[in-house]
């Protein structure tokens, strides 16, 4: 690297240049920006050479840990063979034929079919598209509505936007006719006094409310992830989803579910929707597909939906350049391999009970805890004003993001939604990172709430 290079000032040419996603620009470019330069296993490095703990794992991706040598080598191998075909005009690539047919197998059920595209946002485009293409050619075309949830993350393409429940999305051009939207499963902010599994019934049974309201006939699909990641990490009782599938079936409704975050060992299952019990019409895939190593998604499409798109439709008017892509695809096959062959879900199954109890080891002694959650490693640590009546802190979303700067400040990256701090760390994390985790964030949370002790019922 030459001195010119060294010298060079990334972080100017970055605010004047970079449109960044979900920023605040003006704010964003009041500091400066991190600049990551490396990874390794848990750990990312910065370009001042700090090591920082990633419990995120980038955006709930990078489920095989940072450098791993097999995804770089069959990025470069297939790169060398083929770098690019595409799907189109009655072509293949053995790397795409081999990929749905591994996730047809993996997939639970009957979901024997894959379509492949880049993003999650795009892999729920294509679900919805389906899910109205599937009524209009058995001639039902006024089943068109789907119906999301109050904090459901689907996506910022405008489809999956407006199926989100984000409102800030929807003030922003994402609001579309034909969307609504129910309760989420959120004990812990909308539980009340019900205990979780009276509460599990009646956050499902708003869908069976809505379905009255709307009219089964004119709804094609309800989405939703098995946990609700970006939301906020809401874990459903576990009474919640075989009611909702119930809900489903009897009405003739589609049933969606969004895996970009849960799918591929997260939950301790291989599949969120194995987690709590449910058989989806379609599955959308996208994130831990790849590690994050490459840009890749896949709806798997049940048999019901897939034989009338097969048989019945014609051309169905969807697709992408990069549907398919063989770079993209033989990455995924090789990182399959290691979640298999490491039996990465049942690691994340059982980090994660270690996480937990560290976690309340740690932190169950500071009042500002109101709840500590998860499931396999994916969890939240939530943050209240007053404990014992959950009373929230005022002006939403404050006190988080205080929280998340002081994870930053001790080198600890963990995602503040709300004032709830959400954390899915590589499926990889050992148990000293795992308690160096805790550290670090016991560090930030007591820092917190010495800044907020004011607000506070303590």
């Amino acid at each position: 690297m030459s001195d010119q290079t060294i010298a060079f000032d990334w972080q100017a040419a970055d605010a004047a240049h970079h449109l960044h996603p979900f920023s605040d620009h003006k704010s964003l470019h009041e500091g400066r920006v991190r600049i990551i330069t490396g990874g390794d296993g848990v750990w990312l490095t910065d370009d001042q050479g700090r090591r920082v703990l990633d419990a995120m794992a980038g955006l709930w991706c990078v489920a095989a840990g940072y450098g791993r040598e097999e995804l770089v080598e069959a990025s470069a191998a297939q790169m060398r063979a083929l770098p690019f075909y595409n799907t189109f005009f009655k072509t293949s690539t053995r790397p795409v034929i081999a990929l749905a047919e591994r996730l047809a197998a993996m997939a639970p059920g009957d979901l024997n079919h894959a379509f492949f595209a880049c993003s999650g946002s795009e892999a729920v485009d294509t679900a919805l598209r389906m899910a109205r293409t599937y009524w209009i050619t058995r001639g039902k075309p006024a089943k068109r509505i789907v119906i999301g949830r109050e904090y459901g993350y689907h996506g910022s393409t405008t489809l999956g936007a407006a199926a989100g429940g984000m409102k800030d999305m929807h003030r922003q051009g994402a609001a579309l006719p034909d969307f609504a939207h129910i309760m989420p499963p959120y004990w812990y902010g909308r539980g009340s006094q019900m205990d979780p599994a009276e509460f599990g019934v009646h956050a499902a049974r708003a869908l069976e409310a809505k379905i009255a309201e709307l009219g089964a006939d004119n709804i094609a699909a309800f989405i939703g992830e098995p946990i609700q990641g970006a939301g906020g990490v809401i874990i459903p009782p576990a009474t919640y989803w075989p009611e909702i599938q119930r809900i489903c079936r009897e009405n003739d409704i589609l049933l969606i579910a969004d895996e970009v975050i849960c799918g591929f060992g997260r939950t301790g299952r291989m599949f969120g929707c194995e987690t709590f019990g449910i058989q989806p019409d379609m599955m959308t895939l996208a994130k831990a597909i790849t590690s994050g190593y490459a840009p890749l998604s896949a709806v798997m499409v049940g048999d019901r939906v897939a034989e009338v798109l097969i048989n019945e439709t014609g051309e169905f008017y969807h697709g992408f350049t990069y549907s398919g892509h063989p770079v993209s695809c033989a990455v995924a096959l090789a990182n399959l391999d290691i979640i298999e062959r490491e039996d990465l879900a049942a690691r994340a199954a059982a980090s994660g009970e270690i996480l937990r109890e560290r976690l309340h080891a740690a932190l169950d002694d500071l009042p500002i805890v109101g709840e500590i959650r998860g499931v396999g490693l994916i969890g939240a640590i939530e943050l209240t004003a007053d404990r014992r009546t959950r009373r929230p802190f005022e002006k939403t979303g404050r006190v988080g993001t205080i929280c998340r700067d002081h994870c930053f400040a001790n080198d600890l990256v963990m995602r503040a939604v709300r004032d709830t701090m959400v954390f899915a760390p590589p499926l990889i994390i050992g148990e000293a990172e795992i308690d160096d985790m805790v550290a670090r964030a016991r560090r930030a949370i007591t820092a917190t709430m010495d800044e907020v002790r004011g607000e506070m019922a303590v």
